[in-house]
């Protein structure tokens, strides 16, 4: 492992750990779902080429928006970044410019988040809402 996947992966971590205090659960489920549907949408080109949906809609239960929130809005940063590097560990190329959008949701099936994915070209975190 070189010096720079060390301090990634320590960076990661550190994160992991910060978040697991500030909403007294472990970040590791969400983080997962978001690295599966990555993974479960990843399209192969060819041998050299990987591609996967660039735009990631996080739907969380009121409780946890409310929770995640409070404590700051760097959460969807944090886990564009964390699925950056996840991305950047298996040779993914994204189909756009990636984000990952974090929305209040009172349907979601676990009570707790929904995550999906999909291909946009030109998008930021605010394109992501739904019209009313």
């Amino acid at each position: 492992m070189s010096a720079l996947s060390a301090l990634e992966q320590a960076l990661e971590n550190r994160w992991e750990a910060l978040w697991a205090r500030i909403t007294g659960k472990e970040p590791v489920e969400l983080l997962d779902a978001l690295r599966r549907e990555c993974d479960a949408n990843a399209v192969v080109c060819s041998e050299q080429l990987v591609m996967v949906p660039n735009a990631y809609d996080v739907e969380l239960a009121d409780s946890v928006h409310e929770e995640l929130t409070r404590h700051g809005s760097g959460v969807g940063q944090a886990l564009t970044d964390s699925l950056a590097r996840h991305a950047e560990r298996h040779g993914y190329e994204w189909a756009g410019p990636l984000t990952v959008h974090i929305a209040r949701s009172r349907q979601v099936p676990n009570g707790r988040y929904r995550v999906a994915s999909r291909v946009m070209q030109h998008v930021s975190a605010d394109g992501f809402q739904r019209p009313a």
